[in-house]
Order: structure tokens, then C-alpha cells, then sequence
């Protein structure tokens, strides 16, 4: 198989099927809640407050759910995950993973740690994943780290 070609920096990696499904349901139910909120006649101005809120508070859920994204440039990698971000310089990554099963991108730290990367997950776009993560294996594999380190 051929070696993927560097995409140029600064590059952003996101599941865009998964975010779109998410921020469209999310949209969807805050609008249908709140509608059935107003119509409901004999509701008082509470209990609408409170159907409005639940359906603000779920909405919130999947926007949250929708925000893992890995951003790469020149320096490093920001890994955004639902509700932590970590800033990395190249030289901590040791290794990207992806293995067959995976739920999304595992990052080997110099630290001896690993960092799941939610932003690139194959969930509903599988190629698009294995290519995400070749791609960002490239990317620091060309930066001096990666495969050329003892393991």
C-alpha cells in the first residue's frame, strides 16, 4: 500500500457525518419539544419553562457529543474530546493507532500514556476514518516521531 501524502498544515480532523446526525437531531428535538411545550394548552407557564429547559438541557448533550475534533499544525496536535482539550508538541506522539474494532483513534504519548482521539472515529464513515488516521500517522512520522523511536 502506498505511503498517504501529507495534507498541509494546519489540518482539522472531525467525524462530519456523525456531527452533522447529531447537531440535526439536536435541532430537531429542541424545535419538537418546545413546540408541543406551546401547544399544550393545559400546561402553565412553568411546566412549558421546564419542557423548554429539558429540551435545551438535551440538545446541550449532543452538542457536546458533536465537538471532538484533532486539529494538527506546524507545532503540534489539539486533541478536542467532548469535554477536554489537550494540546500536544509533535514530539510527544509516539504512535497513531487504529486497530479493527477500535471506536475511534488511540494516540501512544511519550509519557507512557494513550489519548483516545474522538475526532476521528469510523463509526459512520469507516474510510474516511482509516484515511483521517493514516493521514495523521503521516503527519507525525514526518514531524521526527512516530515509527523511528524504540517502543
Amino acid at each position: 500500500m502506498s505511503e498517504p501524502s501529507l495534507p498541509a498544515l494546519p489540518v482539522t480532523f472531525r467525524p462530519g457525518r456523525t456531527r452533522a446526525v447529531l447537531l440535526t437531531v439536536g435541532l430537531v428535538m429542541f424545535v419538537v419539544i418546545t413546540a408541543v411545550a406551546l401547544m399544550l394548552e393545559r400546561l402553565g407557564p412553568g411546566e412549558r419553562a421546564s419542557f423548554i429547559l429539558t429540551a435545551a438541557l438535551l440538545s446541550g448533550v449532543l452538542v457536546l457529543l458533536s465537538r471532538p475534533k484533532v486539529v494538527a499544525d506546524d507545532e503540534g496536535v489539539t486533541v478536542v474530546n467532548i469535554t477536554r482539550t489537550r494540546r500536544l508538541a509533535w514530539a510527544e506522539i509516539l504512535k497513531v493507532n487504529l486497530r479493527p474494532g477500535d471506536a475511534w483513534v488511540f494516540l501512544d504519548l511519550s509519557d507512557g500514556t494513550s489519548l483516545p482521539a474522538l475526532g476521528i472515529q469510523p463509526g459512520i464513515a469507516k474510510e474516511a476514518a482509516i484515511r483521517d488516521a493514516r493521514a495523521l500517522r503521516a503527519l507525525a512520522q514526518a514531524h521526527g516521531t512516530g515509527a523511528e523511536r524504540p517502543a
